[in-house]
């Protein structure tokens, strides 16, 4: 019962635009940038990730919390991304689908982190698919789209 009230609040959070009355520009804008702060945020922490060193762990288990919480925060981070978009296409101004556009590009960038979260997984003697994860990731971020979403 839980998971069909899920799957239906998702129908209604991630309708195409249209199926919602419209917002008036200055509301999507204030929404969708409540989102890409964070994304600011969390592109951050990423950055911070992929200058410095592999960290270093004395077992494979505390290897995969440290991974475990970094994959979550790539998921809230698609999440979010995923939410100012949505929140622009509440709207017709196209320069707020254009500011909502422009950090799609953080998309790759996380791809390239995962590039080094493997290589430090070997590193510390564990491994992990990066196909597995990204399909863990497609998978968490609808719920974690949910979450995030503010209230009408």
């Amino acid at each position: 019962m839980r998971l069909v009230l899920a799957a239906v609040w998702l129908l209604f959070a991630v309708a195409p635009a249209g199926a919602h009355d419209e917002r008036p520009p200055e509301e999507a804008r204030a929404r969708m940038q409540h989102h890409l702060a964070e994304v600011q945020q969390l592109a951050e922490h990423f950055d911070g990730v992929m200058s410095a060193d592999c960290p270093r762990f004395a077992s494979p288990r505390e290897w995969s919390t440290y991974l475990d919480g970094e994959i979550d925060r790539v998921v809230l981070l698609v999440a979010h991304l995923e939410q100012a978009w949505y929140e622009a296409t509440r709207t017709g101004d196209d320069d707020v689908r254009r500011t909502a556009k422009a950090p799609r590009r953080r998309l790759e960038q996380a791809r390239s982190l995962l590039d080094k979260l493997q290589s430090c997984a070997q590193s510390n003697g564990a491994s992990f698919s990066p196909a597995s994860v990204w399909r863990r990731i497609e998978r968490e971020v609808p719920q974690r789209q949910i979450d995030i979403a503010l209230p009408n």
